[in-house]
């Protein structure tokens, strides 16, 4: 596990890592909960009153009723971060959500980013549970860090996703080397 310097202010934290297909909760003050998200989206819950929270990862928003019970989709994701939460001692009339993700990562799937975004908007408001903060879309891919004592999130962003054009191969139709050129085996 690293150490955070600092973050939250007061805390002396250990990173808990939240892959892709996971959720962590935690009432532990010197945890911090961390993923790193492209076009998936992270949902970061707390309850401040009782000091506990959690985070998910999810892939895709949805993968129909034979892949609903898979923490790679959305609806599954949430509800399991949900029940964590309240058996944790949260209330459900408490949470707070922040949501992170959901970037433009390939441009073959350019929709997956933007639809898992809209997913855990649209969930959340379904449930009535109120979204206090969100960094989500562009072409980036994020760290988040998220501490669920306190519900304090930090997001770092990478630069734009930069397309790179393969390399060009001269044209040469014999399929030998060049005369001036070395062969190594």
């Amino acid at each position: 596990m690293g150490h955070l310097q600092n973050w939250p202010i007061g805390y002396s934290t250990r990173i808990v890592s939240v892959i892709q297909g996971e959720f962590q909760v935690s009432r532990d003050a010197e945890v911090v909960l961390s993923t790193v998200l492209g076009s998936c989206i992270s949902v970061c819950m707390y309850d401040r009153e009782v000091g506990v929270g959690g985070m998910n990862h999810y892939l895709l928003a949805d993968g129909g009723e034979a892949k609903a019970n898979s923490l790679k989709y959305g609806a599954h994701a949430m509800e399991l971060l949900i029940n964590g939460l309240l058996r944790a001692g949260a209330s459900r009339n408490r949470l707070e959500a922040k949501v992170f993700g959901g970037s433009l990562m390939s441009g073959r799937f350019d929709y997956i980013g933007p639809r898992n975004a809209q997913f855990a908007l649209d969930y959340l408001e379904d449930e009535n549970l109120p979204v206090v903060a969100k960094d989500v879309g562009g072409a980036a891919a994020r760290r988040v860090n998220f501490h669920p004592v306190t519900g304090q999130a930090r997001v770092i962003q990478t630069q734009a996703r930069v397309d790179v054009a393969p390399p060009q191969v001269p044209d040469n139709p014999t399929g030998k080397p060049p005369a001036d050129r070395a062969v190594l085996f």
